[in-house]
């Protein structure tokens, strides 16, 4: 079956260790505690961001090539230091209410070094076909939650919030790190993997391209700071996020990804592909779907600093629904448009996202995310950005072959969308879908034309 994820193969962990952050270049006295704002506090259900890059294989030794990875790690850690903390949970505050918050306590992020033999960069990156077994084996800190991480004060920390795995290929090397969601977004976790690239390539200097992180949150005037969350415990949010995904596990169905790459010059299908709900589901022409896609706030919220600096979670869903008939008829223009009207409107509804947070503040219980709730049966999602600087992550001897998402956050419809290799608007596509479904894309002889191989 394509994309098996019996692969019999094996990555073995060489050593794994706390790398902790070196003092951060400023003289800026170091906040004990970040609150954390309803955008972060949001995502706590949701699983750690995981993103890697395959590199090509280093010149160098491959212990010489890891102290190098694994220090410039440590240095881009003092620049993002609350990353070496911990998420904190305060159970004090009685009528069964509790507030989390980022704790810049200094224990540090995880670091490991893996190898894989026998597997090489066709393996991971040569075939439309993810294989998921073998890339997951590629992540750390697979399964868990960002409420995982959290702990109370006193008691021992639970997990990092920041791990980064390096595993050796025969002809590559792949260097993957998973960043716990309620401390940032994919723009700040891009942020960071641009930084440490920037660092590991300038040796052991500390010259970085990218803008300063801007560590302090932004809340609205008329938030409690920190924000209470109405449960006795944190447990009881890990526990409902269980109960649904066990349910959710037992009725869905097998998964597969492929990864689709669009060169700039390649002319797209002109009608709605087999990736869009009506023709994934042959859904009736009356029936409604949902295209889910997040909006970034940076520099379009007063109060929120434009550009890639602002640490955090600054982006909010926003879902543009038609019928099947709709899309089928009024063909790709027309749908892609309806995306854009919705995006633009931020700029003019800001107001409405500052409405949001507030009443978010009030309900906090109904307004957690959930991955068995983000996506209806008839909905497809999009995540990350072709904005994010993806292919420019050189570490010193050359830059990324491909990228590859870990298995967190995964879902039935979900797309994932990167910068293409090369640039000049070329753009690829992480699709997850239901067997059956993708196997119908793929067959698509008009969409694949338009794929660019491997």
């Amino acid at each position: 079956m394509p994309g098996s994820t019996d692969t019999g193969r094996v990555v073995h962990v060489i050593s794994r260790r706390v790398v902790r952050a070196e003092p951060p270049p400023s003289s800026s006295p170091v906040p004990e505690t970040i609150h954390l704002m309803p955008w972060d506090l949001r995502l706590i259900t949701i699983d750690y961001i995981q993103k890697g890059v395959l590199l090509p294989k280093p010149p160098s030794k491959h212990a010489a090539v890891v102290e190098r990875l694994a220090s410039s790690f440590a240095r881009a850690l003092g620049l993002f230091h609350p990353f070496a903390g911990r998420l904190a949970v305060d159970e004090s505050a009685g009528d069964e209410t509790i507030t989390v918050s980022l704790r810049c306590t200094g224990e540090g992020a995880e670091f490991i070094h893996a190898s894989a033999p026998g597997v090489t960069a066709a393996d991971i990156a040569g075939e439309l076909y993810i294989p998921r077994d073998l890339v997951a084996s590629l992540f750390p800190l697979n399964g868990l939650v960002s409420a995982d991480a959290a702990s109370p004060d006193g008691e021992p920390r639970r997990a990092p919030l920041l791990a980064a795995q390096v595993t050796e290929l025969d002809d590559a090397v792949f260097v993957a790190a998973s960043l716990n969601h309620a401390v940032g977004d994919g723009t700040t976790f891009w942020h960071f993997f641009n930084t440490w690239s920037d660092l590991c390539r300038s040796g052991g200097g500390a010259t970085t391209e990218q803008p300063p992180p801007v560590l302090e949150r932004w809340f609205l005037d008329t938030c409690p700071v920190p924000v209470p969350l109405k449960f006795a415990n944190l447990e009881d949010t890990i526990r409902r996020h269980d109960d649904e995904n066990h349910k959710q596990q037992q009725q869905a169905p097998l998964l597969q990804e492929c990864f689709f790459h669009f060169s700039g010059e390649t002319p797209y299908p002109g009608r709605p592909p087999l990736l869009s709900p009506p023709c994934r589901l042959r859904l009736e022409p009356w029936q409604e779907t949902t295209y889910v896609l997040l909006i970034r706030c940076r520099g379009r919220v007063k109060g929120i600093p434009a550009g890639s600096g602002y640490v955090g979670n600054a982006v909010v869903p926003c879902k543009v629904r038609s019928t099947a008939g709709e899309v089928m008829e009024k063909g790709l223009g027309w749908t892609a448009w309806q995306l854009n009207r919705a995006v633009a409107s931020l700029d003019d509804e800001a107001a409405l996202v500052r409405e949001s947070l507030e009443r978010w503040v009030s309900e906090p219980t109904t307004r957690l995310a959930y991955n068995t709730e983000l996506l209806g049966p008839a909905d497809v999602g999009t995540g990350s950005s072709p904005r994010f600087d993806v292919y420019g992550n050189d570490f010193g001897w050359g830059k990324p072959e491909a990228v590859r998402c870990g298995p967190g956050n995964k879902l039935d419809g979900k797309t994932t969308v990167f910068e293409g290799r090369g640039g000049g608007g070329a753009m690829a596509l992480e699709v997850c879908l239901a067997a059956d479904a993708l196997g119908r894309l793929v067959a698509d002889d008009e969409f694949v034309h338009a794929v660019t191989k491997p």
